[in-house]
C-alpha cells in the first residue's frame, strides 16, 4: 500500500470494500494491509500511506504475532510462533488463503486449546476496541448494497470466464493437436497414392481460361507461359472483363498462336469464367489466374488424374512467386503449410471444398452439368467444388503441377484479398449447408466432412483465437508466467513440426521457417481481425464486393524453368 500510486490505492480498497458489502450487506471497519505483519515492520512511509488509506472511516489492524503459517513449516513450528510469551497477550495472525491450508487448521486448534488452558481467553477486534458491532461492521444504505451486489457479480463471471477460458485453451489445444496428426497422416496416405498411381498418357483437348480485369501488369508475362507449355492440343482464351488499363489490347498484341481474347463489359470473375468456358469445345478446362505463371510442364501434370473417369477436377500446387519480403515469406509458409497439405488430406477423404482459383482442371462436361461458375458467392472456387463434389464427382490434387502466383505485397492488399476469402467463405458454406443434413452419400461426404472442418478451423476457431492471446498476455502479467510459456512453447514446435513435414512434402526449402515464429505476433492476429470483420458482416448483412488488388509483377519463376518474356524476374 506504500509503493503503489494513490489512486490505484483507492480503487482496490474501494472495490474490496464493494465485494464484502455485496456479501454482507455492511461496510468494514479494519483494514490490514497486505504484507504488513507486525507494528515494527512499519516504516514511516507506509505509516504515511496507511494514514492516508485510513482517513477517518477505518482502523489500521496490525498483529502482534506472525504465524508464519503461509511458509508450511509444519504444526509445531506454527504453534511456537503464535504463542506470545508467558502472561501477555495480543493479535495472532493466520492465513486463510495460500492454497492448501490443513497445517493451519490443526494449528490453530491446538494453540485455541494450549492458550485457554493457561487462562488466556479469545476476542474480536471489535470487542478489544470497545465497539458495538453497529459500530464495527455498520449497515450499508440499500443503494451501496445493490452497488456491492452487482460488483459482485461481476467478479464472480469474471472467475467463471477465466475458468471456461481455460476450458476452452485445452479444447482448441487439443483440436490443433488432433488436426496435426490428422492431416500428417492423411497428407502421407496421399503422397503414397499419388507417387503409385500409373502414368497414364492421358492428353485430352485442354482451353486455358484465364479471366482478366485490369491485369496490364503481369498478363503478357502470364499468357506467354501458358504457350510455353508442353501440351500438343491447347488454346489460350483471354477473357477481358471490361478492363480499363488496356489487358486485352495487351494480349493481342502478343500475336501468340492458340490466343485469343473475347471481350466483354464488366460482370466479374466468375461471368467471365463462364463466358471462357461457353466459348471452348475442348473436354478439359484449366482455370488460372492472371497474375499467375505456368511452368512448362504444368498442364500436362494437371490433366493426367482426370486420365481416371471418377475424377471430375484437379487442383494445383500454387506457389508463392514473390516471396522475398518478410510478408510474403508469411504467405510462403501458409500456402505449404496451411492450403497444400489440407488439400491432401481432403483427397483422401474425398471432400475437397475448394480448387483454387490460381490453378484448376474441370472436365467441361462436369461445369456444364453444375450449371458453369456461379457468382452467388465471392468464392466462386469454393462455390463451384463443393457443387461438383455434391454431384459425385472426386477432386484431387497434384502437387507437381506448380503455379506461381503473385501474392498482395502490401498488409492494405492483403486485408481486402482474406476479407473477399473468408466472406466468400462463409457464402459458400451458407448456401451448402443443405449437404449437412442430406441423407445423398455425395451430400454427406461434403456436409459431414468438408463444411465441419471449414466452419470450425476457418472460422470459429480464428473467432475465438484473440480471446485466447488476450487471456495468454493477462496470464504473463498477473498469473503464473511458467504455464503460458509452456503453452505458447509447445503451440510453437507443434506448428513448426507441421511446417518440416509440409515443406518436405512439397520439396521446399526450410530456411523461410525462421519466420514461423514471428508470424505468431503479427501476420496471425491479422487473419483473425479479417474473420472477425467478415463474420460481423455476414451477420448484419452487409453487402460485400470484389475488391482489387494492385499487382507489381514481381512473381519469380523457379530455377530451370523457362522465363516468361515480359515478366519480373528479380
Amino acid at each position: 500500500m506504500s509503493t503503489g500510486p494513490a489512486w490505484l490505492r483507492h480503487v482496490e480498497v474501494g472495490l474490496t470494500e464493494a465485494v464484502l458489502l455485496g456479501i454482507t450487506g455492511h461496510y468494514s471497519r479494519f483494514i490490514r494491509p497486505p504484507y504488513s505483519a507486525t507494528s515494527d515492520a512499519v516504516t514511516p512511509r507506509t505509516e504515511r500511506a496507511l494514514a492516508k488509506a485510513a482517513g477517518t472511516r477505518y482502523i489500521i489492524a496490525l498483529a502482534d504475532y506472525d504465524a508464519r503459517d503461509w511458509e508450511k513449516p509444519g504444526v509445531a513450528q506454527i504453534v511456537r510462533n503464535a504463542t506470545p510469551p508467558a502472561g501477555r497477550g495480543g493479535v495472532i495472525m493466520f492465513h486463510d488463503g495460500g492454497g492448501d491450508r490443513s497445517q493451519t487448521v490443526v494449528a490453530l486448534a491446538t494453540i485455541i486449546s494450549k492458550l485457554r488452558s493457561q487462562g488466556y481467553s479469545f476476542v474480536t477486534l471489535r470487542d478489544m476496541l470497545g465497539l458495538t458491532r453497529a459500530e464495527a461492521e455498520p449497515a450499508a444504505p440499500w443503494l451501496e448494497r445493490a452497488r456491492g451486489t452487482m460488483f459482485l457479480w461481476a467478479v464472480e463471471m469474471a472467475f467463471w470466464m477465466t475458468s471456461a477460458l481455460g476450458w476452452i485453451i485445452v479444447a482448441v489445444g487439443i483440436l490443433v493437436a488432433a488436426r496435426v496428426l490428422i492431416v500428417a497422416s492423411l497428407a502421407g496416405v496421399q503422397v503414397r497414392r499419388t507417387r503409385s498411381r500409373p502414368s497414364l498418357e492421358f492428353q485430352p483437348s485442354v482451353a486455358v481460361i484465364v479471366p482478366a480485369y485490369n491485369e496490364a501488369v503481369g498478363i503478357q508475362g502470364a499468357v506467354r507461359s501458358l504457350t510455353r507449355a508442353d501440351y500438343p492440343d491447347l488454346e489460350v482464351i483471354v477473357v477481358d472483363d471490361g478492363s480499363t488499363d488496356g489487358t486485352g489490347d495487351l494480349v493481342e498484341e502478343l500475336g501468340l498462336p492458340g490466343v485469343r481474347v473475347i471481350r466483354r463489359a464488366n460482370g466479374g470473375k466468375a461471368a467471365a469464367l463462364t463466358t471462357g468456358v461457353l466459348a471452348t469445345e475442348a473436354e478439359v478446362v484449366v482455370m488460372v489466374d492472371g497474375d499467375t505463371m505456368f511452368e512448362q510442364n504444368t498442364i500436362a501434370n494437371l490433366v493426367r488424374p482426370l486420365a481416371d473417369a471418377a475424377v471430375g477436377a484437379v487442383s494445383g500446387n500454387t506457389k508463392v512467386g514473390n516471396r522475398s519480403g518478410l510478408l510474403g515469406r508469411w504467405q510462403h509458409i501458409e500456402y505449404v503449410m496451411g492450403f497444400n497439405l489440407d488439400r491432401r488430406m481432403y483427397e483422401v477423404l474425398q471432400c475437397t471444398p475448394t480448387v483454387p482459383g490460381a490453378i484448376g482442371a474441370f472436365r467441361r462436361s462436369v461445369l456444364v452439368e453444375v450449371g458453369g461458375v456461379s457468382s452467388d458467392t465471392l468464392a466462386e472456387d469454393t462455390d463451384l467444388t463443393l457443387s461438383i463434389g455434391r454431384r459425385g464427382h472426386r477432386v484431387v490434387y497434384t502437387e507437381y503441377a506448380r503455379a506461381w502466383t503473385e501474392a498482395p505485397s502490401t498488409f492494405s492488399g492483403l486485408w481486402r484479398q482474406r476479407y473477399r476469402w473468408s466472406f466468400g467463405t462463409m457464402q459458400a458454406v451458407w448456401k451448402h449447408k443443405g449437404a449437412m443434413v442430406s441423407r445423398d452419400p455425395d451430400d454427406r461426404r461434403i456436409g459431414l466432412r468438408a463444411l465441419p472442418y471449414m466452419i470450425l478451423f476457418q472460422i470459429l476457431l480464428p473467432l475465438v483465437a484473440p480471446t485466447i492471446d488476450l487471456f495468454a498476455l493477462y496470464g504473463l502479467i498477473f498469473g503464473d508466467a511458467a504455464p503460458v510459456l509452456a503453452f505458447w512453447l509447445g503451440f510453437n514446435v507443434l506448428q513448426l513440426t507441421i511446417a518440416v513435414i509440409a515443406f518436405r512434402l512439397d520439396g521446399e526449402s526450410l530456411r523461410p521457417l525462421w519466420a514461423l515464429p514471428l508470424q505468431q505476433f503479427v501476420y496471425r492476429q491479422l487473419m483473425y481481425l479479417v474473420i472477425i470483420e467478415s463474420t460481423i458482416s455476414a451477420l448484419i448483412g452487409a453487402a460485400a464486393s470484389w475488391n482489387t488488388i494492385p499487382r507489381t509483377g514481381d512473381v519469380v519463376l523457379p530455377p530451370g524453368s523457362p522465363p516468361a518474356i515480359g515478366s519480373s524476374l528479380g
